[in-house]
């Protein structure tokens, strides 16, 4: 690498909101090695978290510079977290690679490598709820009339560009959405507790299904469920790719959305936006609303998490299946939430979870990633599917839309009919004794 230049020399840790001591944290063990998706496909040094803290603290002290190189192995850092739970130090990742994104693109340092297409679906569309509903429509008129199908057995698709192929390889089998859900569902049999729902953005957008089976299990499990009329996107897409002042905005209207009316918890279905929603404490560290916003966090609970702690009616319903249960990175790195989705699966009766070799290792859907990174990701992708094979499951479960979709992508070739679904889809078919 080539000493840095005035020119290239990176700005202070503390000008990009970086604590130093968080780089001094690293104690280089290589624990965090074996965890990290990238180094374990690649086993290349810089692909791996203390290889990239390496780097970042060298961009710092102005020791190197930000080339093509240096930039492509940040950007191959899926952000999953995973050295973050295997690191014997405690050494939180997380507050260094996003910061320092956040830096790279505020000082026009990093060079934009989304096409306008991509940027335009990540960023004007996607994290807008009734803009992914219509922009899905198309789509899901073509699978319902069957002509999606057949362009696919003519190999029409084979001769889009790569972009659109890739839209087209993502997309589920998408189901009528709802519409809107009303926004307050009361408890069903003894109230036990009120709580705030968030619908999400892409995610109701492809899964509606799953927005209303987490509403009709809260209902079951005696919960009064109010949907925030005027919530937003989480933020995350925008923040994990360095573009903070959009992810700020969408965690302040938040905050007013969700705190208008006190409830005993705000409940979240999707691992990613759970993640960022418990993150908005840091996010506003340095605002005038960070009160707000660490009274907002106390009461942010991933579904399962939320239903263990007030303990879960048992369904009664038997589904027959043979699953497996894959770890949203950002629910068992982010949150550290692993026991209670199985605990919840366990319940069902005729349900037969099974092991899944690398549960915890990224299946390359990382948010965005599937987009920003295509070839790391498939190689993800593929991974995770021939793991999830070698168990024989029936059905597929994941506590996050990015996964669903990802392992979608990848298992359908192999074996279309396997059921893909979130826990809660799950929960609910055995409340309710019908499934999607």
């Amino acid at each position: 690498m080539m000493e840095a230049t005035e020119k290239n020399r990176i700005s202070l840790p503390t000008q990009a909101g970086i604590d130093y001591e968080l780089f001094l944290d690293c104690v280089h063990c290589g624990l965090c090695t074996s965890a990290c998706p990238t180094y374990v496909e690649l086993g290349d040094e810089n692909d791996s978290p203390r290889g990239r803290i390496y780097l970042m603290r060298a961009l710092t002290d102005g020791r190197i510079e930000l080339n093509q190189e240096v930039q492509n192995h940040l950007d191959l850092c899926l952000d999953c977290r995973a050295c973050e739970s295997a690191c014997p130090s405690g050494v939180q990742y997380g507050k260094l690679i996003e910061p320092f994104r956040i830096h790279l693109t505020n000082t026009g340092a990093k060079k934009e490598s989304l096409g306008w297409l991509k940027r335009f679906f990540l960023y004007r569309m996607t994290p807008y709820a009734r803009r992914m509903r219509w922009a899905l429509k198309p789509a899901k008129l073509l699978q319902w009339l069957g002509i999606d199908w057949l362009l696919t057995k003519i190999g029409f698709f084979k001769i889009l560009p790569r972009t659109l192929r890739d839209f087209h390889d993502m997309l589920p089998p998408l189901y009528k959405h709802y519409g809107r859900l009303p926004e307050e569902l009361p408890a069903q049999g003894k109230r036990r507790a009120r709580v705030a729902l968030f619908t999400g953005c892409a995610a109701d957008a492809f899964f509606p299904q799953t927005t209303w089976a987490t509403a009709r299990v809260l209902q079951v499990n005696g919960c009064d469920v109010w949907t925030p009329p005027h919530q937003v996107c989480c933020g995350a897409l925008h923040y994990h790719a360095g573009h903070e002042a959009p992810a700020r905005e969408f965690a302040l209207q938040n905050l007013q959305a969700f705190m208008a009316q006190g409830v005993d918890a705000v409940v979240v279905n999707a691992a990613g936006c759970g993640a960022m929603f418990k993150d908005y404490y840091h996010i506003l560290q340095h605002t005038p609303d960070v009160k707000v916003a660490e009274e907002f966090v106390r009461k942010v609970r991933d579904v399962s998490e939320f239903l263990v702690e007030l303990g879960p009616i048992a369904p009664q319903n038997p589904l027959n299946l043979r699953a497996a249960y894959h770890d949203a990175c950002h629910l068992c790195h982010g949150q550290q939430i692993r026991k209670q989705p199985r605990q919840l699966l366990e319940l069902i009766p005729g349900l037969k979870l099974v092991p899944l070799s690398e549960s915890e290792i990224c299946c390359g859907a990382a948010g965005s990633y599937n987009l920003t990174q295509p070839e790391m990701a498939e190689r993800l992708g593929l991974r995770k599917s021939q793991n999830l094979l070698a168990t024989d499951a029936d059905a597929v479960f994941s506590s996050n839309v990015g996964c669903l979709i990802q392992i979608g992508r990848y298992l359908r070739k192999h074996k279309p009919k396997t059921w893909i679904a979130h826990p809660m889809d799950a929960l609910w078919a055995s409340y309710s004794g019908k499934q999607y």
